[in-house]
Formats: C-alpha cells, structure tokens, sequence
C-alpha cells in the first residue's frame, strides 16, 4: 500500500513540534511515522527518546535516506531530528530491558528532567525562530510530558496508537472503579461488559487494556500508567489517533479534540524500525503463489515457551503451505538457537516456508503472494494488516492485544480467533484448522477488502485522515 505523495508540502511552515514516547519498537515505530507524515506537510520534528535506542535508529535512517524526496531542493531529513536522552542503558542490554516494569521505572525516572532540560534548551530568546518549540506531542504512555509542556506555555497533543475503542475505555476509568466493576489496582470485580462504541463489541473483563494474565506487578503498573493518562487525554489540545473515522465512527466524538489521523504506514520513510529486517523473504515472497504464504509474526516482544514454540512449529509444517516465519532471538528463552537452526532448514529443505529474525512488515502483508496473517493482535501489527486487505489470525498475548482480537473477529469481521486447549496450548491442529478454515472464508476475505479500500479512501486528498492531519497542522500556527 503505498499512499501518494502528492500532499507533500514545499513550504515549511513556522512550526516546530517535539515528539516524546517511550524507547520500544511499538511505541517508537508508529511515532516516527507521525514525525515523518508531519514533515510532509511542512512541519519541523524533533524526536526524543533514550539513549539505548540510538544505534538502531541512526542505522535505520542512514539505510533510508537516500529513499526520502527531496523538497526545494533540500534534504528530506532536515524537517525531522532525532535527539537522544541519556538514559543509562545499552541497546545490548537486553535482560534488563526484558525487566518491562524496571525499565519503565528507570525511564521514566530520568525523562522528565531531559524534556524540560531540552525545551528550555531550544526556546532560549536568542535561538533562531525555526529552533523554537511550539508544540509537545506526547504518546499516551508519556502523557505526563503535556505538565511540562502546559507549564512552559506550549501547545499539547496526546498521541494514541491503538484500537478506537481504548480511548473510550480509558476515560470510563473513573466509572468503573466507582460501579465496582474493577477495582483501584484495575483488577475485574464483576463480569458485566462495559459499551465503549455502538459501532464495535462490548468490552469484556477479559480486554481491558492493562490485562497482563500471570503478571501481577505489571497489571498494577500498566493500570497506573492508563489511570493517570486518563486527564491528559480531556485537557490535551489535541488527541491524534492512529486509526481511520470508519473503524469506529463514533470514536472521533468522545473528545471535541479528538482526530484520527490513520493508518500511518511508513511508505519507505525512516519507520522507528529498531531490528535489522532480513529482506531476503521478499524474493522468496516472489517465488510463492499469489494467496498462498501464511506469515507468522508476533512483534517485538511476544514470547513463547519451549512447549509452545514447538506446537507451532509443528502447526506450521503440518499445513502444508508456504509460511514465513518471524522467530527473534528472544521469542522462547527456553529455546536453543540450535533448535531454531534446524527449524529453519527442516522449512527451507522442504521448500514450505522460511524463517527470519526481522521482516520488512508493511511490505510483506503488501506482497500479494500473502494470503493470512497469524498475529499477535498488537495495534501496529493490526493497523497494517487491515490496511493492506490481509485476513487475521489472532493470537492475543498481553494487554491491549485482546480487546484488538475482538475488534477484528467480531467487529469488523476480518479474522478468526485461535483457541487454546485446556492446558493453555494452542495445538498443532487448531493453527492447522485456523488457517485452512481462514483462507477459505470468502466472507472475511471481502470484509478485509473493504476495510482496506476505506483504509486507502481514508488518506487520499480530501480523505477523513487527511483532512484531519491537515486540520492539526493549520491548528499548530494559530
């Protein structure tokens, strides 16, 4: 899918906005979309995040830049900077960053001083005009950020990159808790199902958004983090979502300052891609029939134990049709490279499937040899697959992942969800009987298409996400 660039700006306008989110693959890949989609039409970007992502962002955006158009002449990549913060961590250091409620601890310890510290910085009175700061655009996680901004007389947007239905289910926080639907940890008291849209499913006690199954600490934590962005999303300036009007036609209505903006997609744009994606599937993509491949990918942190990995290994050649298999090194901590090693060549003497450490994702659920998508209903994930007209299979892991599971089955249709067995297994056979039974359904296949035709109607000139991005920027130097 690969938008026009028709719209791009050849005047910068006189605004300088500062994009904020946490240093994770699913928070900085939709942001840098956004920083890239602003420069489009004219905006300065800066973007900020930690240390421990440098070397995977300045080796992405070296890979790109000779991709990027040219403006009056110029330098794409003028208009969008990256600056990082001091954060204390290595990109190599992995078991630490696993450690998701310490590394939020330790980041959101030092971050606060750095925004302030940056923005003092570039708004002194004898920076040039064009350096200034005039606006914050914080990711939910990072709402916090829109105090320091209020604080120093700048405009605050909040960026969400989720389904429709979480901004409705964040702002009902104070309702629940005081229905005694959950209780001040986020923990379900009742069973009842909560409308947050009449366009998409109830939301169950299983979908909340903060649901971390097994994890305690991590519930509390992300509950925290929900709870407290739940202000700044009603006194923001802006809400701008990663979504399109006719996912949820009703969602652009919860806040007068609500915008979709959506889907953003990278169009071979810098994406915030912090792994070194193995382009090699795409000529193997080349050589499959048209619908035939089932790609596999969980994301950057989906993890599997050793049992479980098998099963859909197992699952895979099973099928009998060509796969491509997303398998980082950190999938299954239980699981020896050795082992992924032979799985890998067991696919590939077979000719039934190839397995990568990285995928080029936009481009492989573009490539039309794809026929289904086996997902772990992250919003990036989704947003893309939808865009590009892929059938889901659905695989939820961990927090919003799940109430996004049913979006897709049982509100717009476009996938099947996979069911585990009594010991929390999701066989061989099931992903075997999944997959055939998806890519047979020409129900859902039509849906897919659908949504991907709005997807594309949604970003043309005069589209509802355009216009929106459009009103944003017009908004900025008022």
């Amino acid at each position: 899918m690969n938008c026009s660039l028709s719209n791009v700006s050849g005047t910068a306008i006189n605004a300088h906005v500062l994009i904020l989110t946490l240093p994770a693959q699913g928070h900085v890949a939709p942001t840098m979309k956004l920083a890239y989609r602003l420069a489009d039409l004219g905006v300065r970007v800066t973007f900020l995040t930690a240390e421990c992502t440098s070397d995977q962002l300045v080796s992405e955006q070296s890979r790109n830049k000779d991709a990027l158009p040219k403006i009056q002449g110029g330098p794409y990549p003028e208009r969008v900077k990256t600056v990082f913060f001091p954060d204390g961590l290595k990109s190599t250091e992995l078991d630490e960053r696993r450690d998701t409620v310490k590394f939020l601890e330790r980041i959101v310890k030092v971050m606060p001083y750095h925004v302030e510290e940056f923005i003092k910085k570039a708004n002194q009175p004898e920076s040039e005009k064009d350096e200034k700061i005039t606006c914050v655009i914080a990711d939910f996680v990072v709402a916090w950020a829109l105090e320091i901004a209020n604080k120093m007389g700048l405009k605050g947007a909040i960026f969400l990159s989720s389904a429709p239905g979480i901004v409705s289910m964040v702002l009902q926080i104070p309702h629940l808790i005081e229905a005694g639907i959950i209780d001040a940890e986020g923990t379900p008291k009742k069973t009842e199902k909560v409308m947050l849209s009449p366009y998409l499913p109830a939301l169950s006690s299983d979908d909340y958004v903060w649901n971390f199954p097994g994890q305690k600490e991590l519930q509390k934590v992300g509950f925290e983090f929900v709870r407290s962005g739940e202000p700044f999303l009603r006194t923001s300036n802006w809400v701008l979502c990663n979504w399109y009007r006719d996912l949820d036609p009703s969602a652009d209505g919860l806040l007068p300052t609500t915008l979709s903006i959506g889907p953003l997609l990278a169009n071979d744009r810098p994406s915030g891609n912090m792994f070194s994606e193995d382009l090699t599937c795409l000529s193997w993509l080349d050589r499959q029939p048209p619908g035939s491949v089932v790609y596999v990918s969980f994301g950057s942190t989906g993890t599997l134990n050793s049992h479980q990995f098998d099963e859909l290994a197992l699952g895979l050649q099973l099928m009998g049709r060509p796969f491509l298999w997303v398998v980082r090194p950190d999938i299954s901590h239980e699981v020896a490279s050795a082992t992924v090693g032979l799985r890998n060549r067991r696919a590939d003497d077979h000719q039934l499937g190839k397995i990568v450490q990285w995928a080029p994702q936009e481009k492989v659920l573009a490539h039309p040899s794809v026929g289904c998508f086996l997902t772990h209903c992250g919003w990036n994930s989704t947003v893309e697959g939808i865009s590009m007209g892929v059938p889901l299979l659905c695989w939820p892991h961990t927090g919003d992942q799940f109430y996004v599971r049913t979006c897709i089955c049982d509100g717009w249709k476009v996938g099947l969800e996979l069911k585990p067995n009594e010991d929390g297994i999701f066989t061989r056979h099931e992903i075997k009987s999944k997959v055939d039974e998806l890519l047979i359904n020409g129900g859902i296949r039509e849906n897919a298409l659908k949504i991907k035709r709005l997807a594309l109607m949604s970003l043309s000139k005069g589209g509802s996400s355009s216009k929106n991005l459009e009103q944003f920027v017009a908004e900025l130097v008022l």
